[in-house]
Parts: structure tokens; C-alpha cells; sequence
């Protein structure tokens, strides 16, 4: 998932992208509602995780704003607010969950699962087959003849982004955008490395290039 933080303490800041972006997900961290605005005019987010108080307002101002055009992204709170009226505020005004500071990142990134969870399209099968490749969301991983391949974090996102849609093609952009958060530079050739590293492990003609316009999986093969 492209996950956005919005979080004014830093070490918590650091310690949590460092925490979610080990479970292959791509992180951007901001400190103000002013930049998280920024981003999210830029970005299509799946999930964010939202403090309360930071320097220039409220994190529920976003959090209305945000709900008032879309119900596609979903929220988890972090905040040190812990009393039973500031939770039922937070989730009558949109909030997927809430968690209260301090927590266990454990705890956080297991939270984070279960509410991605309920927002996963009842089309998007929690298994996907092309030829002899079985794609597994809800385990995170990929097989071959019924054999689990070792992936690397960065090359499950890419299978996982693929494998939603099996057919569609995604631009090389959109698979940088999955791969990398916005403070990261890309080099030139990495989406192509990492498609050649993939292919070796499932097989040429899984993935297909589509030339000028990006890579899709190929659904002439797949369920």
C-alpha cells in the first residue's frame, strides 16, 4: 500500500516509516497538515495514519476534509488524546481506528492490516493464478508449482500491484509510486531491474512488457 503518515514527533515519525516500510509498503512521512495536503493532491493514498496535534491545526480538520471527498482511504488515528469521548469523536467523524500514544508498532502495523482488510474490494480474491504462479494477498507471498518463492520485499509490491487487476497495465510511474515513497530517488532503470529479477523467479512469460506504455500480468493465463 502507499501509506501516509502524518506525524509531528519526530523519532516517532522516523521509528513508525521505519516499522510499516519493513512490511513492503511505500511511506511518505509528513509533519504538517500543510504538506499532507500537498502530498495528497499528488498522491492517490490507500491508508493514512493521523495525529491529532500538530503545529499548524487539528488532525480532524483533515480527517472531515478528507471523508467529505472520499471514502476510498482508510484512517487510523495516533494520537496521545485517550479519553472514551475523544475515540467516539474521532470515529464518528471518520476514522477507521484509533490507537493511543504511546503504542507498541507491532501493535500498530497489526492494526494497520486489519482495517486494510476490510477495505479490500470483494473483487480483489485473496488468491490469484497466472499459468503456474499462485499470487497470495493474505499471506504476502508467491509460488510456483505449488513451491513459495523467496521474494524481496520491493518485488512482492510490484507482484501484489500486478496482481490486482491481472490484464491491465501499469505504467512504470504508478509502479514507482508503489515501490518508493516521495523523498527517494528512483534511478532511471530500477522498475526494469527489478521486473527482470522478478522474471527470472516466475518465469518470462508472466509478467508482459507493453511497450511505450508499462507491464501488466498476463490474464490470456490467469483466475
Amino acid at each position: 500500500m502507499r501509506i501516509l503518515i502524518v506525524e509531528d514527533e519526530y523519532d516517532l515519525g522516523v521509528a513508525v516509516q521505519e516499522r510499516v516500510g519493513l512490511d513492503g509498503h511505500a511511506v511518505d512521512w509528513f509533519t504538517t497538515l500543510e504538506d499532507a495536503r500537498a502530498a495528497m493532491a499528488t498522491v492517490d493514498y490507500d491508508f493514512m495514519l493521523l495525529d491529532l496535534g500538530l503545529p499548524d491545526g487539528s488532525g480532524r480538520d483533515l480527517l472531515r476534509e478528507v471523508r467529505r471527498t472520499s471514502s476510498d482511504i482508510a484512517i487510523l488515528i495516533t494520537t496521545a488524546e485517550d479519553q472514551i469521548s475523544d475515540r467516539i469523536a474521532g470515529l464518528s467523524e471518520g476514522a477507521d481506528d484509533y490507537i493511543v500514544k504511546p503504542y507498541d508498532l507491532n501493535e500498530l502495523v497489526a492494526r494497520i492490516a486489519a482495517v486494510a482488510r476490510r477495505y479490500a474490494s470483494p473483487r480483489r480474491h485473496a488468491h490469484c493464478r497466472v499459468g503456474e504462479i499462485t499470487i497470495d494477498r493474505e499471506n504476502r507471498s508467491v509460488s510456483r508449482d505449488g513451491e513459495r518463492l523467496d521474494l524481496t520485499a520491493r518485488e512482492w509490491s510490484i507482484m501484489e500491484l500486478l496482481s490486482r487487476s491481472p490484464g491491465r497495465i501499469y505504467s512504470r510511474q504508478q509502479i514507482d509510486t508503489a515501490l518508493y515513497a516521495l523523498d527517494r530517488d528512483v534511478d532511471s532503470n530500477t522498475v526494469e531491474v527489478f521486473i527482470s529479477r522478478l522474471r527470472r523467479k516466475v518465469g518470462n512469460t508472466v509478467i508482459r512488457t507493453i511497450r511505450g506504455r508499462g507491464y501488466c500480468l498476463d490474464a490470456r493465463d490467469g483466475a
